[in-house]
């Protein structure tokens, strides 16, 4: 699916049903609880300053215009999981991919692929932060330069998948959590943080060469010490890619 086919598609607001609120406000109250005690301070205010709430299924263009005033970040709307070229090259734009559809009420707990939950309430709020959205534009940038590279790109995907989705933060040396994938998940939120997973600490070398499985809840968890951290760590991302090549 190419990127100028993608960019047509838009969200059909008053095509969401009364199914589709409720399931949205039931994710929300029932995630926020927690996330106001274990979620990164920077999360949260994240979902502040672009006024996400229960009652109220977010409307990605009032959504862009917040972001677009805050980072110059906005959402593309899409049908599912999109291939590699187009991901790449949304992210070195600060386009991030979104879908529109929102699971039913018989599937809250596990989808095969992302939902608006996962992908809005999950990644949206982290796009008002500065140095989480420059190492996010990054690994778009490194994507689309290095994309006939099929180590550089797996590099970059282990990269992805253990901080934007499955990434913990240490705060005053309380573990908290960020990353998306744990964000939308009920049980990964508890599990994450529990003493049942290995903690690791932040490097971005080790982490590009390790694999990951995305079927089931992870074992091993990334922690960061800050979102400076992340942005910090370009300069050793570069350098393990120029040693791949």
């Amino acid at each position: 699916m190419r990127y100028d086919m993608i960019s047509g598609l838009q969200q059909e607001y008053s095509n969401y049903t009364s199914e589709d609120f409720e399931v949205w406000k039931f994710l929300f109250e029932r995630q926020m609880p927690a996330l106001k005690q274990v979620a990164a301070q920077e999360y949260l205010q994240g979902i502040d300053n672009i006024c996400f709430t229960a009652d109220k299924i977010p409307d990605i263009e009032e959504t862009n215009k917040l972001l677009g005033t805050q980072t110059g970040w906005e959402l593309i709307v899409v049908p599912g999981i999109i291939k590699e070229p187009d991901f790449f090259n949304l992210l070195s734009q600060k386009k991030f991919p979104a879908t529109t559809w929102i699971r039913k009420k018989e599937s809250l707990d596990y989808l095969p692929e992302p939902d608006m939950f996962h992908d809005v309430f999950g990644h949206v709020p982290l796009l008002t932060h500065y140095h989480f959205t420059e190492f996010f534009q990054t690994i778009g940038k490194l994507g689309v330069q290095h994309l006939q590279n099929e180590q550089v790109v797996a590099m970059l995907g282990r990269l992805y998948w253990f901080t934007i989705e499955f990434g913990l933060i240490r705060t005053n040396n309380i573990l908290k959590i960020y990353g998306a994938g744990i964000i939308s998940s009920y049980s990964e939120t508890k599990f994450s943080l529990s003493t049942e997973p290995k903690h690791i600490p932040y490097d971005a070398s080790v982490i590009m060469n390790t694999p990951y499985e995305n079927d089931h809840i992870q074992d091993t968890y990334y922690v960061i010490d800050s979102f400076e951290q992340l942005y910090h760590s370009i300069e050793t991302i570069e350098q393990v890619i120029a040693t791949a090549l």
